[in-house]
């Protein structure tokens, strides 16, 4: 357990400037591997049906993962792993059934009768439900600021999406998409209560499972099985632009919220048709007016000062930090200041104000 204690002002300070980037940094990056993996799966969707390709996918990035973490635990400079207990593995569950059981299988369903131009289209409410839900059903703080940053995200979506018009046969389609898209918000959301956890780990095993059922899913509707090196190209890069950016948006979710993380995440559409022009695509008026208004959304969002007098809960957890603000506790077994760790520790309560994000140590109410 933690012993409170006090650290100097200007460490603090240096450590909160830190950790306040961190998340923005997780999440634009993991836009841009999945972003830029977009392109690179394409090339792939002829040589296998699209949900195999996405079963593949995930389950490479499940296995590499899982190597990762297993490296990780030996050695000499092996690391502690913080895996989800009591009421965080039932939310685990929760995400893992939502994103890898019903989504992909509501996306499959509503794809036998709705083009890929009108699928995309619908596909941007993904970022309006998780948005929705972390804020009305999940009590995360927002203001007209973020609000706007993200409408104009999901503008710059929907604009690049729009390029053929809708044309799918009846609502039916349509309707299971936007079903698969309120999966992947709820999955999104109760990723972040568990969040705390190890993010290499709750990625592996969300890979591992949506991986599991999506190729199980795509062999039950007659998908043939690919050559094995089409399949290991799938899986490679699947553990690059799913696995690597799946764990980068957990770590972003720890420390930015689920609607400011799914607003920077929404990006991933652009990163990728700014890699087919630099591929040899035209760059239109389309893409220039969607830059816009993503750039304005990502600016509102970036420019967020969020500060007011604020009080903690006594909280007893474990996570990976550092001696910040936050952890102001001393160790019995070793020096004040040792670095990023991690072991079970206590947050006495207190009050103070300074700017924050809605990350694990700010959950309150408004």
């Amino acid at each position: 357990m933690g012993v409170k204690g006090r650290l100097p002002s200007s460490v603090r300070a240096e450590d909160r400037i830190v950790k306040l980037n961190r998340g923005i940094l997780a999440a634009l990056s993991a836009a841009v591997l999945f972003g830029l993996s977009t392109p690179v799966a394409k090339r792939l969707v002829g040589e296998m049906p699209p949900l195999l390709l996405a079963g593949v996918l995930y389950a490479g990035s499940g296995a590499g993962l899982g190597i990762l973490v297993a490296v990780r635990t030996i050695g000499p400079g092996r690391s502690s792993i913080v895996r989800p207990h009591g009421a965080d593995v039932i939310w685990l569950i929760g995400a893992i059934v939502a994103g890898g059981v019903i989504g992909p299988y509501l996306l499959m369903y509503g794809l036998q009768s709705v083009d890929s131009a009108s699928a995309s289209l619908v596909l941007n409410l993904e970022g309006v439900f998780t948005a929705l839900l972390a804020w009305f059903a999940f009590n995360e703080n927002f203001d007209r600021r973020i609000a706007a940053g993200m409408a104009l995200i999901v503008t710059g979506g929907v604009v690049l999406a729009a390029g053929s018009a809708a044309r799918a046969g009846g609502v039916a389609g349509p309707l299971a998409i936007a079903a698969a898209c309120l999966a992947w918000a709820i999955d999104n959301n109760l990723t972040r209560k568990v969040s705390i956890n190890d993010a290499m780990l709750i990625a592996c095993v969300k890979g591992l499972v949506a991986g599991s059922i999506s190729i199980a899913l795509a062999l039950h509707f007659g998908a043939p099985i690919p050559a094995i090196g089409t399949v290991s190209r799938a899986a490679l890069l699947g553990f690059v632009g799913y696995g690597l950016s799946l764990t980068l948006f957990v770590i972003a979710l720890r420390n930015l919220g689920t609607a400011r993380t799914g607003a920077y995440f929404s990006l991933a559409p652009f990163i990728g048709a700014g890699l087919a022009v630099f591929w040899g695509a035209p760059l239109t008026a389309t893409l220039l007016f969607a830059a816009l208004c993503m750039g304005a959304g990502i600016w509102l969002h970036i420019t967020e000062d969020h500060t007011h007098l604020h009080r903690h809960s006594c909280v007893v957890h474990e996570h990976w930090h550092v001696h910040d603000e936050h952890h102001q506790h001393l160790h019995a077994d070793g020096p004040q200041d040792q670095g990023a760790h991690s072991h079970v520790h206590v947050h006495e309560p207190m009050e103070h104000a300074h700017p924050h994000y809605p990350d694990v140590h700010h959950r309150h109410e408004h």
